[in-house]
């Protein structure tokens, strides 16, 4: 792919949109209004008045892009919109959810900073929060204080060791857009839970990182049916595995990559394989049952030296206890976790 252009814009935000029409509005009315910040939105063959609504939007908004397609996912919509990013650094923005304006400014102000210095970091991390959904009251901002480079262009050598319940999401990460292009991460369409593999992938290319300590992204939870709730997590737990043998087959070699870089990817296949195996037991059904002892199948036979690390893990133990302790401990700890994320 080619390089983008010198006077491409500072940043690119790409919102995948699909049946949208009661929020999307209020999600584009934080992004547009910067002259350096172009704004992709990819209408993913809604039905509703999604479409309509965002090309009366674009005719009042020159920095606006609206991309329509077919239906593709929210994988396939992040697919287009990032092809289409034009950026020297790109952020995608679901359409339910927002970006905080000041903090946004702020975002600006040092990407602008760095380009004129020459000095892009690869990956921007910032924070996110929680919101409420139908409450102005924001219950928790998700920190990385004191484990990524703050304030400073860092390398993964500058990275501590992130808690059992934290890690990267998408919601949290401003990619350098050639960089991200470079790692070939695509993905999969049709298929929900794609934002792990987003936040996973394209590690492996990054060489230089910064933090920032604003709570930029505002993430709405709490909405009937939304992919984060248990019961849906349960239905879908075919699509989590999915994401878990991709993330598995783009695994690095250990020589490949720092070793700070491969311990946190490491840490966060081992939480996707918690995902999965405590939502089998919770269902308890057979089909649930045997995608989790599937998972640990494939584990140890595609990587053995990654089964290894994940196994001698805290929460890699807790998942395999033997006997009644095997079905409660892990759910039980799941649970811990749900409320110290705040998504209950």
């Amino acid at each position: 792919m080619a390089p983008l252009p010198p006077s491409a814009p500072l940043l690119t935000l790409v919102v995948p949109a699909y049946n949208a029409q009661d929020y999307v509005t209020r999600c584009l009315n934080t992004l547009v209004g910067h002259a350096e910040v172009e704004v992709v939105v990819v209408d993913d063959g809604s039905t509703d008045s999604t479409p309509a609504l965002l090309d009366d939007y674009a005719r009042r908004e020159p920095r606006l892009v609206v991309v329509h397609q077919q239906n593709k996912g929210h994988g396939g919509a992040v697919n287009t919109g990032l092809a289409r990013a034009r950026g020297t650094w790109v952020k995608v923005v679901d359409s339910d959810d927002a970006l905080d304006r000041a903090s946004l400014l702020r975002l600006l102000s040092h990407l602008r900073r760095w380009r004129q210095a020459g000095q892009k970091p690869d990956l921007v991390v910032t924070n996110f929060t929680y919101v409420r959904e139908g409450s102005r009251l924001r219950r928790h901002s998700v920190r990385y204080r004191g484990i990524l480079p703050q304030g400073r262009v860092g390398t993964w050598s500058d990275v501590g060791r992130f808690r059992p319940d934290q890690y990267l999401m998408m919601h949290s990460l401003t990619y350098r857009t050639q960089v991200l292009r470079d790692s070939g991460t695509r993905l999969p369409e049709h298929c929900f839970y794609v934002d792990t593999l987003y936040s996973f992938q394209p590690l492996a290319s990054v060489r230089s990182l910064t933090y920032l300590d604003l709570d930029l992204y505002l993430y709405t939870v709490g909405r009937q049916g939304q992919s984060v709730a248990d019961e849906v997590i349960i239905r879908r737990l075919d699509q989590h595995d999915r994401v878990n043998a991709l993330m598995l087959e783009s695994m690095p070699r250990a020589h490949e990559v720092p070793p700070e870089l491969m311990r946190y990817l490491v840490h966060i296949y081992t939480m996707s394989c918690v995902v999965i195996t405590t939502m089998a037991l919770r269902s308890g059904t057979p089909e649930n049952l045997a995608i989790r002892e599937g998972l640990w199948q494939r584990l140890d036979a595609q990587r053995p030296d990654v089964s290894v690390r994940v196994r001698r893990s805290l929460m890699g133990r807790l998942m395999n206890l033997p006997g009644r302790a095997g079905s409660r401990v892990p759910v039980a700890g799941y649970q811990v976790a749900r409320r110290i994320l705040a998504l209950n």
